[in-house]
Parts: C-alpha cells; sequence; structure tokens
C-alpha cells in the first residue's frame, strides 16, 4: 500500500528537488495557535510534517525543543489533544503527509493498539520513535507497519556499516539522518560529511534520506537538501515560536504570519537546492 508519504517523496523525485521537512511541537504554546501554524506550513513550502509529540523528559532534544515541549505541556497538550489536532489539519488538507515524532513513553501510557487506531482515524502517516531501538521493533514498529503506518529510523554519524542493517530492517518512509552527534540545535553540520554519509546510507537502502538536526539557516537548509533527498528543520523554527510570545507566554497579533515567513525563507533555501540540480 503506497502511503501519503511514499506518493510524497515519489512526486519529489519526479520532479527532482528534495523534501522540505518541518517540525513544530503540538499544543506549542496551545491548540488555536499550533492548528493556524499547521496549516499554515504546506503553504510556506513544507512538504512532510513532523509533529512533536509533548513529553517531560525530551532526552534528545537541544533547549529549544525541549522548552516547546514544556511549553504545549503547561498549554495542556495530552496525545489526544495532538491527535485531535491532526484531524483538524485533515479537515483542509489530505495530501501532506504528517509524522508524529517523539518518544515511547506517552504511546506506551495510551496502549499500542489504542494509539495506532486512534492515530491511523486521525490521519498520521508516520511515526518516529526515538528512544525505541530495533531490537525493540515488536513493541510498536511492526504494529506500526500492519496498521499501514511508516515507521521511519533515526542513522547518526555513529551507525557504522555492520549496525546500519539492523536500522534499516523495518525503516519505510525515508530514513532520517541526524548530521551531528548530540541534542537537536547544538551543532552546525559539515555538508562534505553529511553527503558522503547519505551515499553510505543509500548503498544499503533504496529509500530517501532527509537530513535533520542542527539546520539553522536557509543557506544551511539549500547547502544540506544538496547533499540528500530532504532537510528537515525543526529547533530554527521552535526557536521562531518561542520569539513571538509575550511575557505571559501568549502568540503576539500576528505571529503565526511572521513564523511562516521565516518557514518560507527556510523553503526558498531548499528550494534553490532543487533549482541549481534542475539547471
Amino acid at each position: 500500500m503506497s502511503t501519503r508519504l511514499d506518493k510524497r517523496f515519489a512526486t519529489l523525485k519526479s520532479e527532482g528537488r528534495p523534501a522540505f521537512v518541518t517540525f513544530i511541537t503540538a499544543n506549542d504554546p496551545d491548540f488555536d495557535f499550533s492548528l493556524e501554524l499547521l496549516k499554515g506550513l504546506p503553504g510556506a513550502g513544507s512538504d512532510v510534517i513532523e509533529l512533536g509529540m509533548p513529553f517531560t523528559d525530551p532526552m534528545a532534544d537541544g533547549p529549544a525543543i525541549q522548552a516547546s515541549s514544556q511549553r504545549a505541556l503547561k498549554g495542556g497538550a495530552t496525545m489526544k489533544r495532538t491527535l485531535e489536532l491532526v484531524r483538524a489539519f485533515r479537515d483542509a488538507d489530505n495530501a501532506t503527509p504528517i509524522v508524529l515524532m517523539g518518544y515511547y513513553n506517552p504511546i506506551y501510557h495510551m496502549g499500542v493498539t489504542k494509539f495506532l487506531e486512534a492515530a491511523t482515524a486521525a490521519g498520521v502517516d508516520g511515526l518516529i520513535v526515538v528512544d525505541l531501538p530495533p531490537e525493540e521493533d515488536d513493541e510498536l514498529c511492526v504494529p506500526a507497519l500492519e496498521a499501514g503506518l511508516n515507521f521511519i529510523r533515526l542513522a547518526t554519524p555513529t551507525t557504522d556499516d555492520k549496525r546500519l542493517p539492523a536500522v534499516l530492517a523495518n525503516t519505510s518512509g525515508f530514513v532520517y539522518y541526524v548530521s551531528i552527534t548530540g541534542i537537536t540545535g547544538s551543532a552546525t553540520p559539515d555538508t562534505g560529511k553529511v553527503a558522503s554519509a547519505v551515499e553510505r546510507i543509500k548503498r544499503h537502502t533504496s529509500l530517501p534520506v532527509a537530513v535533520g538536526f542542527g539546520i539553522k539557516t536557509p543557506e544551511q537548509a539549500h547547502a544540506i537538501a544538496g547533499a540528500a533527498d530532504g532537510a528537515v528543520i525543526g529547533s530554527a523554527i521552535v526557536s521562531a515560536i518561542a520569539d513571538e510570545l509575550n511575557a505571559n507566554g501568549k502568540p503576539k497579533v500576528g505571529a503565526a504570519a511572521r513564523v511562516l515567513t521565516q518557514v518560507r525563507a527556510l523553503a526558498d533555501g531548499v528550494h534553490s537546492a532543487r533549482a541549481k540540480a534542475a539547471e
């Protein structure tokens, strides 16, 4: 069965351009603002949306995304509300893929079967669960695949050729290559090293490879997009959201439009890599 992710990456490949993958945290800082932003992302150039599942201890995330998770939880975030966001988004957009990204604890707390049923009903397309290794695939990965969801696995600079086959075994949709060793938003990726890593991964899989962690500017987005099948940007967008909150943690008037303007600039960086490749 072809998923929204499969279709989107196939379309992008036929057009000869990389994917612009955006990340925001669900309910940051509240449901209404999050939904406004979510609905605006495709028009701002996002090809795939990663929606963070708020969690109290996001250990792989840097300060910006950790803070966004805390704001979301303070604003009343729950797994149920996160899925309601997806459902509300799907009322107007049935094409843009949405991947839920985060940690296993909130899913486990809800119950895997109940979560997968609710996620597929809401219109979720895939999962990235950063703290479940391949050895635990029977826990969530295999049931998710059987439910028709893509399960996206992370590869890192320390994932060697011996480990890579295990990482890729049940991966679908795309491979998420973490361009730096460390937490999100903590350093700037080396484009040359990224290009070599992407080539190495592609020797093991036919799946698209999207690169994330540390991409903050349109120029960096352009460079990374030219070396991979997609660029993932999260911390820069989440930081833009934080900058648009007042002293009470509420969005300023026109905040979503200004955040989306910054997203559009990042999208232009990715899309200019496409234009260069098309020449």
